[in-house]
């Protein structure tokens, strides 16, 4: 479910809010490279780079409960982001995106401001559009 969550947001970028506020990062050409970016510390799900240039964004996705391993987990992405990719000028964050989360990751996150969290819904809906009505 974690890649399907991935594929979708990747996907479906420009249609979210973080499309509105950022692209995929990408490469000297301008090819989108932000999906499963690879670093010495593993694959980012996703690292973006904000419309006017001033910061990175690492996503972690978590298909169900995000806990405060998570943002060890994150923080260190987003090291090796600052010191390996970022300009001296661009600021980096982190966003964890999870169905759910927990009370000690809230505590980790208190003292991380540079690292946001987000619930994510899954919904289904069908929508009768001919034949006979169940």
């Amino acid at each position: 479910m974690e890649k399907e969550l991935e594929n979708f947001l990747v996907t479906n970028w420009a249609a979210t809010d973080l499309g509105a506020h950022y692209d995929l990062y990408p490469d000297e050409d301008g090819a989108p490279i932000g999906q499963q970016y690879q670093t010495a510390t593993g694959p980012i799900d996703i690292l973006a780079v904000k419309k006017d240039g001033t910061e990175l964004l690492v996503i972690e996705l978590k298909r169900g409960a995000a806990t405060d391993r998570t943002v060890g987990q994150i923080q260190r992405y987003m090291g090796y982001i600052k010191q390996e990719v970022a300009e001296p000028s661009q600021k980096v964050r982190g966003l964890i995106i999870a169905l759910e989360d927990d009370v000690k990751l809230q505590y980790a996150l208190a003292v991380a401001p540079d690292i946001s969290f987000y619930r994510y819904k899954v919904s289904f809906k069908l929508n009768h559009t001919g034949g006979l009505t169940l």
